[in-house]
């Protein structure tokens, strides 16, 4: 387990602003022994939670074609047929995995492939799980294609605490399964947008793992 790259800026000035916090409260605000360590072990407890939102596991992956990896951790809320609009045009099958605030928060890709498109979206920031968050809420939609032709859409959606979404492919990127994607900061949702006809491996409400829990089969590759 290390720490992902997005948390060291944010982890650097939250220590060094705990840190004079901590020396300002105890030189002109504190002078009991018990109320300098109430704020000192206040501190290193908020500390330790920002620092899990940045928890980067090393996962391998076995890359199969066939197979549609899990993008996220978390929760699965939502498998449902849908009228894909962005990009395909078409009828697919949605599958959503919601990152509570204790869940890792880097994505990887689910499949291998091409970059054919992206796009970030600027919108609103309303609770992940609800529906309406993968129409209304702050995104960035990106589309790989197999070498099978075959497109699958991943969208990252930022949740009622998020407000940083990073995405790094470009379009003409060529990734590898397990590859990171991007990464969401505090609580979020990822959506997939399979072709109808996929194999659909998971039900709502399991738990997901990013790289390793297999989301899907594709019908024929």
């Amino acid at each position: 387990m290390t720490i992902h790259k997005e948390g060291y800026k944010t982890l650097i000035l939250l220590l060094i602003v705990m840190i004079l916090f901590v020396l300002g409260a105890n030189t002109f605000l504190i002078s009991s022994v018990l109320g300098r360590r109430i704020i000192l072990f206040s501190c290193i407890g908020l500390y330790l939670f920002i620092l899990m939102f940045f928890r980067n596991p090393n996962r391998s992956v076995e890359i199969n074609e066939k197979l549609i990896y899990a993008s996220a951790d978390g929760n699965i809320v939502a498998i449902e047929e849908v009228e894909e609009d962005e990009f395909f045009n078409e009828k697919r099958i949605q599958v959503s995995v919601f990152m509570t605030i204790f869940d890792i928060h880097m994505n990887s890709f689910p499949i291998s492939g091409r970059i054919k498109y992206m796009k970030y979206h600027p919108g609103k920031n309303l609770i992940a799980f609800l529906p309406k968050s993968s129409q209304l809420n702050e995104m960035s939609s990106v589309v790989i294609e197999n070498e099978n032709g075959i497109g699958i859409l991943v969208r990252q959606i930022a949740g009622a605490l998020a407000r940083r979404i990073v995405t790094y492919p470009k379009p003409g990127d060529n990734v590898k399964q397990g590859d990171e994607l991007g990464f969401i900061k505090f609580g979020s949702r990822v959506d997939l947008f399979l072709p109808i006809g996929t194999k659909i491996n998971v039900d709502i409400g399991q738990r997901v793992k990013g790289k390793k829990s297999v989301i899907a089969e594709f019908a024929e590759v």
